[in-house]
């Protein structure tokens, strides 16, 4: 077995996948054995504990940001991290949530913010963010989720009215930083494990 077929097979196993699973760009780091892999499983790995995070804060991240980039063999695998940490069906069900309500947020306030209209300001948004008002998580836990996924949908404003949501609730900026770490290695996991 070549040394990049073991680093799939242990990606893979730690996942919880099939160790034969393959996508096509997965089989393009096999085939040209690319050092590379040992990174994404460093990197992949590094998603599951922070020195700022709880391991269940860090299952739930994961999770909501599989959500929205819509990666299924990732969803499972956070969805049972998050179990295994001690998440509840309620906080599980609320990161899937927080992704699809910031997916619509993120496009509004997005073209919102592109246009730069005043009139587009003054347009009542009509979404719902019940959610967004008592969340089982807790409303800093709710609003760091929510700046990672609009930080990986790429919202200036969102992320910017998050953040400073946050940092008003005394959120550290490491905790902060190390939550949307975890996000861009999550995304970047799931564009070879999808």
């Amino acid at each position: 077995m070549s040394e990049s077929t073991e680093t799939i097979t242990e990606l893979l196993q730690s996942i919880g996948i099939d160790t034969a699973y393959r996508t096509a760009s997965l089989s393009l780091l096999e085939k040209g054995d690319s050092r590379y892999l040992r990174d994404l499983k460093l990197n992949f790995t590094s998603t599951l504990t922070s020195e700022h995070l709880s391991t269940k804060e860090c299952a739930l991240l994961g999770l909501s940001v599989a959500v929205n980039n819509n990666n299924n063999p990732l969803i499972a695998f956070y969805t049972k991290y998050a179990t295994e940490q001690g998440a509840n069906d309620a906080e599980i069900a609320e990161a899937a949530a927080c992704a699809s309500l910031l997916a619509s947020n993120n496009i509004f306030y997005r073209f919102r913010h592109f246009t730069q209209k005043e009139k587009y300001s003054q347009i009542p948004a009509r979404i719902r963010m019940q959610i967004m008002m008592k969340p089982v998580t807790g409303k800093e836990f709710f609003e760091l989720m929510s700046l990672t996924i609009s930080a990986v949908n790429g919202c200036e404003m969102c992320v910017n009215a998050h953040e400073d949501s946050l940092i008003k609730m005394d959120a550290t900026e490491e905790r902060i930083f190390d939550a949307v770490r975890i996000a861009s290695l999550v995304t970047s996991a799931g564009t070879i494990i999808n």
